[in-house]
């Protein structure tokens, strides 16, 4: 490679020296790498099923003061625990220990957690099959399993 490598047969240099640079950007390594299935609970997965292993409360981060509705899941697929939140106010009553439920991440930025709660980057979208929102608008009833 040239030094000032920019002139009209200089496209490849520019490309590969482009490409190499890119390595320095932390999240272009941790993307090529695939670094996030490596720590991942689910597995680079979108959604991922898990049983309810108990339900909690967590208060949320100043200035903020609350008790955020959290359930304890253990993965279905590796056994592995995360704290998933359970969104709507009241629908932590159509969820029992036990349940089969189906979570997703939270949607914070760069896969982190979400707004005021700390630590928690999963949410609750369905319990027993039935979508979280249809058992809490009244549309489904929960099956018993």
């Amino acid at each position: 490679m040239g030094k000032g490598a920019n002139g009209e047969f200089a496209a490849r240099n520019l490309r590969r020296k482009r490409q190499k640079f890119r390595w320095s950007d932390q999240y272009y390594k941790r993307r090529m790498l695939r670094l996030k299935k490596l720590y991942d609970p689910l597995e680079g997965a979108p959604m991922a099923r898990g049983l309810v292993l108990r339900k909690t409360g967590i208060e949320s981060k100043q200035p903020n003061s609350a008790v955020r509705k959290c359930v304890r899941v253990q993965l279905i697929k590796n056994g592995k625990e995360v704290t998933a939140f359970v969104p709507k106010d009241g629908a932590l009553n159509f969820i029992e220990e036990r349940d089969e439920v189906l979570i997703a991440g939270i949607g914070g930025s760069r896969a982190r957690s979400m707004g005021d709660l700390p630590g928690v980057r999963y949410k609750v979208i369905a319990v027993n099959d039935i979508s979280l929102d249809a058992l809490w608008k009244g549309k489904r009833e929960k099956g018993r399993r």
